[in-house]
């Protein structure tokens, strides 16, 4: 059974930044692409940022340069930082693991409980 637990989201005002956390049980971590997605109200979960076992980085053009994602093997942990935050960056935020490309875009196997990330203007 692989549970993530997302930690790090708050309310910050805009220009701010925030660090998301996520720590991932069981033995699936290292060997997986994992992604941060989000899904504000009334919109669909969108991919935020993946990056894949060999590191290897992408991210949705709407945060690119802004938010970075890496990750820790040695403490199974997925790192999400945010930087000049935007009131539109608002949204639950929610950690995904084994993330790969499927025919309706990237699809993940497992999911964490989400945090809230709150932009106030």
């Amino acid at each position: 059974q692989v549970q993530l637990v997302e930690s790090g989201g708050g309310l910050v005002q805009a220009g701010g930044s925030l660090r998301l956390s996520c720590v991932a049980s069981g033995s699936i971590f290292s060997r997986n692409a994992m992604g941060w997605y989000r899904q504000a109200p009334g919109n669909q979960r969108e991919l935020v940022a993946r990056i894949t076992a060999g590191r290897f980085t992408n991210y949705s053009d709407s945060v690119k340069g802004r938010f970075t994602i890496s990750r820790d093997n040695a403490k199974n942990t997925l790192y999400l930082q945010m930087n000049s935050l935007k009131s539109e960056d608002t949204a639950v935020y929610y950690c995904a693991g084994n993330v790969r490309s499927g025919p309706k875009g990237f699809e993940a196997s497992y999911w964490g409980q989400g945090t809230q990330v709150t932009v106030s203007s």
